[in-house]
């Protein structure tokens, strides 16, 4: 059993996306969800043009997640007004109240420090539909490119785990053994440069996640 929820195959999403050509190799390469960052301090953000122009171009059935930070609710509602997002995904420190009367679902992520109580971290977040941990490094939101201790993830979350954190090619089969996650969640592990995907890294590892299959209480290898 997946972390959350029942799944057999983990779910995949591909963030930091800045170009079109960087969401369509994704999208090629079998990923589940794509996401755009709207923080002006980070090296893979988009403007809303960019934005647009992404959506436009994805077929049916990929999820389109929008990342924010600590965005003063009347901007963040102007911005939907244009892109039509999937999904809400807040990376600061905005409380529940402050993640919810937009009209879409949302994700809260979690940025775990050694020795975290995960589960009372999440607690205060019931209108989420899902909850990604991230890694804990003081003054950055995200896309540390470190992972954290994956022990750390209560086995009884009550609802979706998406993992994120150092994950790449490399380690992500292991992570989603031990963790049983219900996505994994990349950004620097499949690019070329900040901001600037690898379509070679995005194939190896969506092909890493869906090699490995969550199935009652174990976690194998697909043949």
């Amino acid at each position: 059993m997946a972390r959350g929820v029942n799944v057999t195959l983990v779910r995949s999403k591909i963030c930091g996306i800045t170009r079109l050509e960087d969401a369509l190799a994704a999208v090629e390469a079998g990923a589940d969800a794509i996401g755009l960052v709207f923080y002006a301090k980070s090296p893979r953000a988009v403007s809303i043009e960019q934005a647009a122009a992404v959506l436009r171009a994805l077929p049916p059935f990929v999820t389109t997640v929008g990342l924010f930070v600590d965005m003063p609710r009347d901007e963040l509602q102007h911005l939907l007004q244009r892109l039509p997002l999937d999904l809400l995904q807040f990376h600061g420190d905005e409380s529940p109240a402050d993640c919810e009367g937009y009209g879409r679902p949302y994700i809260k992520a979690l940025r775990v420090r050694p020795g975290e109580d995960v589960s009372a971290a999440m607690a205060p977040y019931e209108g989420a539909c899902g909850i990604l941990l991230d890694t804990f490094v003081d003054g950055v939101p995200g896309g540390t490119g470190a992972s954290f201790d994956w022990s750390l993830v209560p086995e009884d979350a009550g609802k979706p785990v998406i993992l994120a954190g150092g994950l790449d090619a490399g380690n992500v089969a292991a992570a989603i053994r031990q963790v049983r996650p219900y996505a994994v969640d990349v950004s620097g592990g499949v690019e070329a440069s900040k901001g600037i995907k690898d379509a070679g890294k995005i194939r190896a590892f969506i092909q890493a996640v869906q090699g490995v299959r969550c199935d009652g209480d174990s976690s194998e290898a697909v043949n």
